[in-house]
């Protein structure tokens, strides 16, 4: 006569209340947990951090970006009027600042004439101008040239070259 074998009691163990909660609070409160739980931590608190430095460097740019009390101030000065909201003009400052990463810093002052603002519409409607336009000033705040529509990099990096020479001579 064959043995008949005995299955297997696949059901995981019951442990009563006490067992239960008392192994839940010795694997919550062992080293390594807590060492995982500071790096993780850690970690995190460096990404928050990182992400906030670079948001507010973002911000500062963007602040100094719409002075436009710095026009005449010496330096010849590229200035945008810009709707925000505008996908011509966000194409059209990407590639104004892409052309101006050809020239050191401080050569051209880029400046950014929100029309959503009051300062910003004021200067579009002082040079009677939409969106989507630069005006290109020399050092005393003399308006030199205006540039309508959109026009690519290596367009603007031509003209912004002409346009510091004629502001050198002057």
């Amino acid at each position: 006569m064959k043995k008949k074998r005995r299955k297997p009691n696949l059901k995981p163990k019951r442990f009563s209340q006490d067992q239960n909660t008392n192994a839940v609070k010795a694997s919550t409160y062992d080293r390594r947990s807590i060492l995982k739980y500071l790096r993780n931590g850690a970690v995190a608190a460096m990404i928050l951090g990182g992400g906030g430095y670079f948001a507010t460097s973002k911000v500062r740019a963007t602040i100094a970006e719409q002075d436009l009390s710095k026009i005449g101030n010496g330096t010849p000065a590229v200035v945008q009027i810009h709707d925000p909201q505008c996908p011509v003009c966000i194409a059209l400052q990407k590639e104004t600042r892409h052309a101006l990463r050809s020239f050191a810093d401080g050569e051209l002052e880029y400046l950014v004439a929100n029309i959503k603002n009051k300062e910003g519409s004021e200067l579009a409607n002082k040079y009677f101008v939409p969106h989507v336009t630069l005006l290109l000033f020399d050092g005393d705040g003399t308006l030199v040239k205006i540039l309508n529509g959109s026009h690519n990099s290596d367009f603007l990096r031509k003209e912004f070259t002409v346009h510091l020479a004629v502001s050198k001579k002057g």
